[in-house]
């Protein structure tokens, strides 16, 4: 295929939208990327946090007390929705292997002398061990021993109020004056989902717009058909944003009502949200693939940045917890900037002005690589003069 005559009158801006589009339709690889990558992860990647919150862990209770007080906490613990009871022993070692073998994901040590210590009023302490290689698993042995725990230690100190004098009544308000009730203000399942998918949704669309993009232009540079004019360049970041904003719209408006996800806090603020960071990634992308020059290599090298940049972007990973040049070179990714309005916009509710710096941080980011892309891609004869 031959570069196109420099000489020839430059296409109009709707002309150079449908040649982009038809250009995508025919690439099996770019139209995969583009469309058929964001369905599937929309469907299937909620699916495998469809159950929100962790339920029925197995564990183990160690009994070295074997008193009334020490089988009470076992039948709480073994009552607890997060926790299920699967091995009560005498032997740490025992559940220790158990832990080991996979078989149980944590264990309770109930101390000998328990009972004995909290007659007496003296300390006590109830260990817990738990598989700390999955920190779901290790919130839910740990919340759950604890709730057991602590409704055994009320129940104890509830009767040592009765024996006071006061009645159960009186008992139950001198032991906690102040009753406390916690509502989850934006994430009301308190789940896993809840709470990945939608920021994880902006890096879906970042990732396979960018790489969709970055193949293209590789296509185009492999063709000889990279330099063009400006308007065929904007057509051609057009039609990208218009497969991304339709990607978008597919899961603002569709996945997480599927899903029932935390969303519609603001609509119009997430409509401007879109309107900012699709354009960013596809210049992004496009300014990738005429840089890298080849479409194989433009995909192995954006395939496994997905990882570094969902642990940069501020929602898995404590910012805090980044060097101090990563936090600075963050600010590149249209990631960083669009997970973070997409949260305050989407599930908080905030106002656009408080995501305002974000959305100026995307436009920004959009015209730097919409200008070095026209300037790359300059017509030779451009170039020349």
């Amino acid at each position: 295929m031959t570069a196109p005559d420099p000489h020839s009158a430059p296409p109009s801006l709707l002309h150079a939208w449908l040649a982009a589009l038809a250009a995508v339709a025919r690439d099996k690889g770019v139209l995969l990327l583009l469309i058929g990558a964001p369905v599937l992860y929309g469907f299937f990647y909620p699916w495998f946090y469809a159950d929100e919150v962790l339920t029925h862990v197995p564990v183990a209770v160690v009994d070295l007390d074997h008193t009334s007080l020490s089988r009470q906490i076992t039948r709480f613990a073994d009552a607890d929705p997060r926790i299920a009871v699967r091995l009560v022993t005498g032997s740490e070692r025992e559940a220790q292997e158990a832990l080991w073998r996979g078989e149980i994901e944590g264990y309770a040590v109930i101390p000998a002398g328990l009972k004995r210590n909290v007659v007496r009023g003296e300390s006590a302490v109830v260990s817990i061990e738990a598989n700390g290689a999955y920190a779901l698993l290790n919130k839910a042995v740990q919340f759950g021993f604890a709730e057991a725990v602590g409704t055994a230690s009320a129940a104890v100190e509830i009767r040592k109020l009765q024996a006071g004098g006061q009645s159960a009544p009186q008992a139950r308000a001198s032991r906690a004056p102040v009753q406390l009730q916690a509502v989850a203000l934006f994430n009301p399942t308190e789940g896993y989902g809840s709470f990945v998918v939608p920021a994880v949704a902006l890096l879906i669309l970042q990732q396979t717009l960018l790489m969709g993009a970055a193949l293209l232009a590789g296509t185009w540079v492999e063709a000889g058909q990279h330099r063009a004019s400006a308007t065929t360049w904007l057509g051609r970041l057009l039609a990208l944003c218009t497969l991304g904003w339709a990607s978008g719209l597919f899961y603002f408006g569709w996945i997480f009502v599927l899903h029932d996800y935390p969303r519609g806090g603001n609509p119009l603020g997430a409509l401007a949200l879109l309107a900012c960071y699709v354009p960013a990634v596809a210049a992004m992308g496009s300014l990738l693939g005429l840089w890298f020059g080849n479409r194989e290599r433009a995909l192995q090298v954006l395939l496994w940045t997905t990882l570094p940049i969902a642990f940069v972007a501020g929602f898995s990973w404590p910012v805090e917890a980044l060097p101090q040049p990563l936090q600075w070179l963050r600010w590149l990714l249209p990631s960083t900037s669009g997970v973070q309005a997409s949260l305050r916009l989407n599930q908080l509710g905030a106002p656009l002005l408080a995501a305002l710096p974000y959305l100026c941080a995307l436009v920004a980011l959009c015209a730097a690589c919409t200008v070095a892309v026209l300037a790359k891609a300059r017509p030779v004869n451009a170039a020349a003069r």
